[in-house]
């Protein structure tokens, strides 16, 4: 069977419920999935036998790590990314995903098999639920039992994946239904009955908004990845250079501003930076854009910003009033939104205001940077390692992280000139994330330095994605930050638990041998005065490159903001 190439496809054509998966991706313009082949869905991997030349399918070695791969991919392309799996098992190894994709905003669609529809209900081999299952973690999911309805379903779940506040979609097709003939057309989808994915932006909001902004003498913006999603990164910049707030960043929003902008601040939340999390207390107008005031952001909501006028831009009015009550809610894209606030808000420089930051952030620089960036004794540390990273790459990579201590800090001091260059696991925290997303990130971005910063524990949950890097000839860079412990896990207890360190212990593998058994070119380091020309080795090799860094065993990650206390009693120590 031919396969098709346009993407606008007007004429039908008698085809499979099968091939038609495949010509309706190719009119979407997807050409990179990602996934695992099962019984369920192996009509579909048939078909695609025939689309080799228009999409790149790539073989992960766990439908988790296919998943992650696809957040990679669509965090570091703007794009949809796309996944696909068979039933039963391989449905539900997209969950922890799925889940993930749906916090963070990740726009996915992920194809499932499914048994043939006469076996639905008979708890046939390899059948789940998918659809029930994935509900909750789903922008909106949909199950094809007919053949006919396969490109109108595909059509809508790609529209409702990047519409909006993006997400992830499920479609679940029958077996059946992919060996089924049908007429073939395909018409993308522009609109859905009673789904308005983008509110219309009131003037009226946009001016109260301003009026509060042009009265405050201490305004404090709060930036996340709304602004990166709605491709709005110039209108935020416009903004805050004009009305002179400063401005500090989510987990998620970080890479939205360049670091070394003059009114970027810092990095908000529980190991967030000192100015940011004590000066929320005492600013007299919040203005947060694109975020979601997370509790990691926010600490005890009875003590947040208190004392402060709270103005909100974002897209989802679900959000607004959610957890902080919001004086000036401002409904809509924040590209648009943004752009009709910068033109009412007054030019201004709060200098004395900005200054207060700058203090604080030198009373941390001397007691926690310093020390973490440049000791001169004892254990190598993390934030070390990822100095020598900003050094040799200039703020240009891509950075992916996973979840922990190592986390905490590469997102703290990596250095970044252009949007779309963080990549990590932010609400759900998911320990296993990074090796995968950092090899979708490569596939999608080739011509930038993608580098996975890892923990020993998460490196170890999705450790045989080694393979599909391997087999893709995807040129990551891998830095594994060994501290023998699930360092996060290990911190709360040494500070909260009486140094009760109950099944934090790792006893490690040889991580380099592994590498080489995959083909991956590797190092190991515990000495500091090795640290820089293994990085450049590392970041010179012309391929996939593991290095593993031992750090100090007990090393913990300040500032710290304690689970129920306020932002403002944010520990140095």
């Amino acid at each position: 069977m031919e396969a098709v190439a346009t993407q606008s496809i007007s004429e039908k054509i008698k085809t499979s419920g099968a091939d038609a998966v495949l010509r309706s991706l190719v009119a979407e313009g997807v050409e990179t999935i990602f996934g695992y082949p099962g019984g369920a869905i192996m009509p579909v991997y048939d078909s695609l036998y025939h689309y080799q030349k228009e999409i790149h399918h790539v073989l992960t070695r766990h439908e988790q790590g296919a998943i992650h791969a696809a957040q990679g991919f669509a965090r570091a392309t703007g794009g949809v990314g796309v996944v696909m799996a068979t039933s039963g098992p391989g449905a539900t190894n997209l969950i922890t995903g799925i889940a993930d994709a749906m916090i963070d905003s990740t726009p996915l669609v992920c194809i499932t098999g499914q048994v043939a529809s006469p076996l639905l209900g008979s708890d046939a081999f390899q059948e789940t639920d998918i659809i029930s299952i994935s509900m909750p973690a789903t922008k909106w999911n949909y199950q094809v039992t007919r053949a006919e309805d396969i490109p109108e379903a595909l059509a809508k779940a790609f529209y409702i994946a990047k519409s909006g506040r993006p997400g992830p979609v499920l479609i679940d097709i029958t077996k059946d239904a992919q060996f089924d003939k049908l007429e073939f057309e395909y018409k993308k989808c522009e609109a859905v009955r009673s789904y308005r994915p983008v509110p219309e932006v009131q003037p009226e909001a946009v001016q109260a908004a301003a009026d509060l902004i042009n009265q405050a003498e201490r305004p404090f913006v709060l930036f996340g990845q709304g602004v990166i999603l709605g491709q709005a990164e110039y209108e935020f910049k416009t903004f805050i250079e004009k009305s002179g707030i400063p401005a500090a960043w989510t987990l998620l929003g970080l890479s939205a501003l360049p670091t070394e902008h003059p009114l970027n601040v810092g990095m908000l939340g529980m190991h967030g930076n000192y100015g940011p999390n004590k000066l929320t207390n005492e600013c007299d107008v919040l203005i947060a854009i694109g975020m979601r005031f997370d509790d990691r952001v926010t600490g005890n909501l009875s003590k947040y910003a208190k004392q402060a006028k709270v103005v909100h831009l974002d897209i989802d009015p679900s959000e607004i009033n959610k957890n902080v009550k919001v004086d000036a809610p401002v409904l809509g894209d924040c590209k648009e939104s943004l752009k009709q606030l910068t033109e009412l808000v007054k030019r201004k420089s709060h200098q004395s205001w900005l200054d207060q930051f700058r203090t604080l952030n030198d009373i941390e620089k001397a007691q926690v940077i310093q020390p973490e960036l440049n000791p001169t004794e004892g254990q190598m540390t993390m934030g070390e390692v990822i100095k020598e990273v900003n050094e040799l790459t200039e703020g240009e990579a891509i950075l992916v992280t996973d979840v922990g201590q190592h986390q905490m800090v590469a997102c703290r001091y990596t250095q970044f000139k252009q949007s779309k260059s963080n990549i990590t696991s932010g609400g759900l925290g998911t320990m296993g994330f990074c090796l995968p997303a950092a090899l979708g990130a490569k596939l999608g971005a080739p011509d930038r330095e993608v580098i996975a910063v890892i923990g020993d524990g998460g490196f170890q949950m999705t450790i045989q994605e080694l393979g599909t890097i391997f087999q893709t000839q995807a040129a990551v860079k891998i830095i594994i930050l060994n501290n023998s412990f699930l360092g996060m896990v290990r911190q709360w207890q040494q500070l909260f638990f009486d140094k009760r360190y109950s099944s934090t212990e790792l006893i490690n593998p040889d991580f380099v041998k592994i590498a080489e058994g995959y083909g991956i070119k590797g190092k190991s380091i515990d000495q500091r005065e090795d640290l820089k020309s293994a990085v450049a080795e590392m970041l010179d090799y012309d391929g996939s490159y593991l290095l593993e860094v031992h750090v100090g065993k007990e090393d913990n990650v300040f500032p710290m903001v304690p689970t129920g206390a306020s932002v403002s009693d944010v520990r140095l120590s």
